[in-house]
């Protein structure tokens, strides 16, 4: 249920977004950029980076949901719960690493960022568009999960509730 007197059926951020259609302009262009862009990374890798950011904000329906697509794109379960745990002993592409560090840094104490955790992306091998794509994905789902829970959204609603192709990165 929502927090919103004048919508307390609202239940998730489609319907939200489809009674102040103004407020998502801006949101759903970052999206489709995400999606349309040319990116350093994959389809996989950007879901990794979604479902990740999720787990980090404790936000359980964007986190099952993400998780649900990423599974369907081949990455393991076992991946998000070692993710989870430590970064350093997950069985992810090491090169990915210092990209998940940096995300998860960036959403939990975003004022301790610093060029160090830049170079680190760069001494991994990945230029620029890289930093920037993990910035952007990072800095919209932290939006995204602000804005539901802002409005009430319930965040614990089961995954089949959404359709994934709605929700899809």
């Amino acid at each position: 249920m929502s927090y919103l007197p004048s919508s307390p059926n609202v239940s998730n951020i489609a319907v939200m977004l489809g009674k102040y259609p103004g407020r998502g302009i801006l949101l759903f262009k970052l999206l489709e950029n995400i999606k349309t862009s040319r990116s350093s990374f994959n389809k996989n890798m950007r879901e990794l980076i979604i479902t990740y950011t999720s787990g980090l904000n404790q936000c359980g329906l964007s986190y099952n949901t993400h998780k649900a697509i990423s599974e369907q794109l081949g990455i393991e379960k076992k991946e998000f719960d070692q993710l989870k745990i430590d970064i350093e002993k997950a069985q992810v592409d090491g090169k990915l690493k210092p990209i998940l560090r940096f995300v998860k840094k960036l959403t939990l104490t975003p004022d301790q960022i610093n060029q160090a955790d830049a170079q680190r992306i760069y001494d991994a091998g990945w230029d620029e568009q890289a930093l920037l794509d993990s910035i952007e994905i990072c800095a919209i789902v932290n939006c995204v999960i602000r804005f539901v829970s802002g409005i009430g959204v319930d965040l614990e609603l089961p995954t089949k509730s959404y359709p994934l192709r709605l929700v899809s990165v």
